[in-house]
């Protein structure tokens, strides 16, 4: 069972220095253990591999887009079931079937991710990095006219951010622009691996032949995250970091920042773009 996404708070509004009490909706923000389950040979074993601030909701889609965009599993056919008790909402059991071994090597982390960052916690340098499966040189393109219509698209669907104003989005677009689905949450890196792990759960990767729109800024992580999905496009309303540029034309990526009604940026990947 999934606890709510929103709460109600009684806050004192001032408006001209006049104060009237009311209630505001806020997004809520709970922690979320990730659980590892499989056998290696030498019976049960079952391994913390994180606890995440997110937004309850899709936390099976969450748990499994974690768990592929870190590289430990690989296909939606390695689950052989994804729990999360009534009376433990802020824990999700991820079951590996007999014989899957996770690739663990470069997931230790201290167990511990912020809303705000999907690479605390780790241990090493080394292990921020992961590797995609996926590096097929795909090449779509899509209209500048299209881009700019995103805006208004991700806007229309983000239910929860329009009551409260403090989620983060990522949508998926087809290359037409049509859209597909979009996940919400706090963490940025959240809703990202909500996403993914859909689409993952669902057998969809690889999401070459898609759009990722980010509803803030492009950080590495999210450039990564979307690098594992084979994503070959990426639009955010904010900045990228140098690392994502980096990291965006190491992988063969368009990236596009700082998106509105009809402008923006286009860091790499220009062919993409017409």
């Amino acid at each position: 069972m999934e606890t709510a996404a929103v709460a109600l708070h009684s806050i004192i509004k001032v408006k001209a220095d006049k104060f009237s009490l009311q209630e505001d909706i806020l997004a809520v923000e709970e922690p979320l253990q990730i659980q590892l389950q499989y056998n290696p040979g030498s019976g049960m074993l079952v391994k913390n591999m994180a606890v995440t601030m997110r937004t309850p909701g899709n936390d099976h889609e969450l748990a499994a887009g974690f768990l592929f965009t870190e590289g430990i599993i690989s296909a939606p056919d390695q689950i052989n079931s994804i729990q999360q008790m009534d009376f433990e909402p802020n824990n999700v059991l991820v079951s590996l079937k007999e014989g899957i071994n996770p690739l663990l090597q470069k997931s230790e982390r201290n167990f511990y991710t912020t809303s705000s960052c999907g690479v605390c916690g780790k241990t090493s340098i080394d292990a921020i990095k992961t590797v995609s499966l996926y590096n097929e040189h795909i090449h779509f393109t899509i209209h500048t006219s299209t881009l700019y219509s995103l805006q208004n698209e991700i806007l229309k669907q983000q239910q929860i951010f329009e009551s409260t104003g403090g989620l983060h989005a990522a949508a998926l677009f087809s290359s037409d622009g049509s859209f597909q689905f979009l996940k919400e949450d706090v963490g940025r890196h959240n809703a990202l691996d909500k996403l993914i792990g859909r689409a993952f759960l669902n057998g969809q990767l690889p999401l070459s032949n898609n759009l990722l729109l980010l509803s803030g800024r492009a950080s590495f992580e999210l450039i990564q995250k979307a690098a594992m999905a084979g994503i070959k496009m990426i639009a955010a309303f904010g900045a990228p970091s140098t690392l994502a540029v980096q990291l965006a034309i190491e992988n063969d990526m368009t990236l596009v920042g700082f998106l509105r009604n009809n402008s923006m940026n286009i860091y790499c990947g220009k062919q993409r773009i017409k």
